[in-house]
């Protein structure tokens, strides 16, 4: 039977959901399997979508699978889903760190697990549905999904500060969605009175051929920018980013940086500037100038964390730079890189929060100083991290340098000077992870793991199997990048041709100065929110990081934390 012939998108995103259902009328006992076993499923059915795609597909079949069914016919919604080469990896890349979430989740979940399997279901619906949704509405509904067990998960099952870091990350991404929603409503209208129907007024494809005002598209873009910016995150809407991690459960950190923050870059790409072309090489140079901070600022602030959490969580900031950057140079070396990058970051980054919580799980705590000497006590864990360590800091032949590689030419392509300050940034990303792992790794043993005694045991088999598929595809596209190359492809070409049939627009004073008083605006918030923070008290309130089974309780923040 050829897979096109059944509703296999649908399928692959509920499934999940109907695990959830599952999960939620059967006894507590069975939670765990049918948890593990609902995103297997979806998982097997993601690999036969890679069976049936045709990465050579003619670009009117640019989008394969599709589905479109009439849902608001009064305003033109539909549901409307379809693939192409990039929603299709991120499917994959969607399933696989799923179902290694769910069986990492198996020992640290304790309490409440029926409700912890059924709110992490859900959220592989939501993200699922962000990648394959063809109409606006259905994608914010679908962003939206994602927002809710997010915030249960961390709420719940997070750390000390869990409250703090949930509402932080909700209101943060809330702000930015709902101004998405006006900017998705308004192309809308626009599109409606172009045409004198609502027929279409929010498919994808048709909206995407269309042309929109430059006033239209100044606005529209810098509402998509705020909503995707901070998702990703991008300098400076990135501080809801190391609470969020350092707080949420070590699943939860897996999906937040393997999955979630792709969700920001995966919009630019799909609707940014395929809708917004004029707007998006007009506010281009912003963007790289910000991406650029971003590396520099996110290494930096990792060089100087004591956490190894926070450590790894900063590294997300500095490597989603080179994302973005690769992304706004328009050119098909910096797009390229920026989706292996997107890939290779969810591998290995996803990874480097497993080993985070596999020896947070014995020690309850994070902090690097106490970890010296690791490698004698448990060297089946030294060698994995080690392995993922160098893979993060872009060793050839690892996945993590293909992806930078290709943006650095990019980058060099659009200005010899952005690229050099890029690299530069590489060999401080080079410097903080090798410093963490000689800390972590060798010299004698510390006197806190000496305390641990039998406790402090190497790696179980459940441990190296969630580990397992991440290494292994970590290598084959660090050896083999064509696999992703070959099926985005046609994606970067759409992208890049979309992106090509405008230049930059003439700001006029009157928007001119509505953009420069957007900045100063959150600049002022910012200060009268930390000046309010300081002068209530609020940060005596925060203790250092750990979860709700124990940790590093009581320590104050330190001065790299709060001003971040």
């Amino acid at each position: 039977m050829n897979v096109g012939e059944i509703p296999i998108l649908s399928i692959v995103t509920f499934s999940p959901l109907v695990g959830a259902l599952l999960v939620a009328v059967a006894p507590a006992r069975y939670a765990r399997p049918l948890a593990l076993a609902a995103s297997l499923g979806a998982w097997v059915i993601s690999l036969l979508l890679i069976i049936g795609f045709d990465p050579g597909a003619p670009a009117a079949r640019a989008f394969q699978f599709r589905e479109a069914v009439e849902w608001i016919p009064l305003f033109g919604i539909q549901y409307k889903v379809g693939v192409d080469g990039l929603s299709l990896i991120l499917v994959v890349l969607t399933t696989t760190l799923s179902w290694i979430s769910i069986l990492a989740s198996f020992g640290p979940i304790k309490d409440r697990i029926k409700e912890y399997m059924v709110s992490f279901l859900i959220l592989e619906v939501g993200l699922i549905g962000v990648f394959v949704a063809l109409d606006t509405f259905l994608f914010y509904i679908f962003w939206e999904i994602v927002l809710v067990p997010m915030y249960l998960i961390i709420g719940i099952w997070g750390g000390v500060n869990r409250i703090y870091a949930t509402i932080k990350f909700v209101l943060y991404t809330l702000v930015g969605s709902l101004l998405m929603l006006v900017a998705i409503l308004a192309t809308a209208f626009a599109f409606q009175a172009a045409t004198g129907s609502w027929a279409h007024a929010f498919d994808f494809e048709k909206l995407r051929a269309a042309s929109f005002d430059p006033n239209l598209q100044i606005f529209a873009f810098l509402a998509f920018f705020l909503a995707f910016a901070i998702k990703v995150p991008m300098f400076p809407f990135h501080t809801w980013l190391p609470d969020a991690h350092v707080q949420a459960p070590t699943a939860g950190s897996v999906i937040l940086a393997a999955i979630m923050l792709k969700l920001g870059a995966y919009g630019f790409i799909r609707f940014a500037l395929p809708l917004f072309p004029a707007a998006a090489h007009t506010f281009a140079p912003a963007i790289i100038v910000l991406s650029l901070i971003a590396i520099i600022y996110g290494a930096i602030v990792a060089l100087v964390q004591p956490d190894l959490k926070k450590l790894v969580a900063y590294s997300s900031v500095s490597h989603m730079g080179f994302v973005t950057l690769g992304i706004f140079v328009f050119n098909q070396q910096g797009m390229d890189g920026a989706i292996l990058q997107m890939v290779n970051h969810g591998l290995i980054t996803g990874a480097l929060f497993l080993l985070v919580g596999v020896i947070y799980e014995r020690t309850h705590d994070r902090t690097i100083a106490k970890m010296g000497g690791v490698a004698a006590v448990m060297p089946v864990y030294a060698v994995a991290l080690g392995f993922f360590v160098f893979a993060s800091g872009g060793l050839p032949g690892l996945s993590g340098f293909v992806g930078e590689f290709l943006v650095l030419l990019g980058a060099f392509e659009f200005s010899p000077i952005v690229a050099a300050v890029a690299t530069f940034c590489m060999i401080l990303a080079a410097g903080y992870l090798l410093w963490m792992f000689q800390r972590i790794a060798f010299g004698e043993v510390s006197d806190f793991l000496k305390g641990l005694g039998h406790h402090l045991t190497d790696m179980s088999p459940t441990e190296i199997l969630t580990l397992a598929p991440l290494a292994a595809l970590t290598v084959v596209f660090g050896l083999f990048p064509g696999l992703i190359l070959d099926l985005v492809r046609g994606s970067v070409t759409a992208v890049l041709g979309d992106a090509s049939r405008t230049g930059a627009v003439e700001i006029s004073p009157q928007v001119g100065l509505v953009l420069v008083a957007l900045p100063i605006l959150y600049v002022i918030a910012r200060i009268i929110w930390v000046a309010r923070i300081d002068l209530g008290g609020g940060g005596g309130g925060r203790v250092a990081d750990g979860d709700a089974h124990g940790g590093t309780h009581g320590e104050p923040v330190t001065s790299v934390e709060a001003v971040s």
